[in-house]
């Protein structure tokens, strides 16, 4: 599988219209979802300004924008850390997942347009593509885009934030989960059985493979953390 680096001088490059605070963000929320920065980790600041090529200021900013979202943690007089893993917290997540996104799936294949369908099937094969290259990063950007898209398709702008918010969470489990050379062939043909499902308007086979397919993520992880 693909491994993260760390990018020196990431931003050295000025992205046209996107602020330094932004960017910082941006690119540490990619280092820490990839787990190039690894849980629990301590960031050194100066390290980060390195790897980033960038200001103390932004790379602070960025910092208190993750610990918000739980990404780090800051401790005063200490530093800060790349907040644990915690498995519980990823069984947690995974039974809100499989209320909304079952639902989800099940509203997607009564909406969903066939300019829809084409761009499920788009991002399906990108992900084959980066599955075949070992890409991980851009597997967790595609299977993450899948996910939104079906849920741009149940046309509930409220399961939609939910469903965005969860996988923001889920992020990082799935660094772990698509690192898995066997797990990542299961994806493929999940995707595929979704995809089906939604192609034929049945909401029950949709339920069921978005179901199957959030319970293999689960079987994968559970397997990781007893080896």
């Amino acid at each position: 599988m693909e491994t993260v680096v760390k990018p020196r001088h990431a931003a050295s490059q000025e992205q046209a219209g996107i602020s330094q605070n932004e960017q910082a963000y941006v690119l540490l929320h990619g280092l820490l979802t990839t787990l190039a920065y690894k849980p629990g980790e301590y960031l050194n600041i100066a390290s980060l300004m390195e790897d980033l090529a960038m200001g103390r200021t932004p790379i602070n900013h960025a910092l208190h924008r993750l610990s918000n979202e739980g990404l780090v943690q800051i401790i005063p007089r200490k530093g800060v850390v790349v907040s644990p893993l915690s498995i519980d917290d990823a069984l947690h997540m995974i039974d809100v997942r499989l209320a909304n996104e079952t639902l989800c799936a099940r509203l997607a294949a009564q909406h969903i347009t066939a300019e829809e369908l084409a761009q499920l099937r788009g991002v399906a094969a990108a992900f084959d593509a980066a599955v075949a290259q070992r890409k991980v990063a851009e597997m967790m950007r595609l299977d993450r885009t899948f996910h939104e898209l079906i849920a741009s398709a149940s046309r509930n702008p409220v399961l939609m934030d939910v469903l965005r918010v969860l996988h923001g969470k889920s992020q990082r489990f799935w660094a772990i989960s698509l690192s898995s050379h066997g797990h990542v062939f299961e994806v493929q043909d999940e995707h595929v059985q979704i995809l089906d499902a939604l192609a034929a308007g049945n909401a029950d086979a949709a339920e069921q493979c978005v179901k199957a397919h959030v319970l293999s993520f689960r079987a994968s992880l559970l397997s990781r953390d007893r080896g």
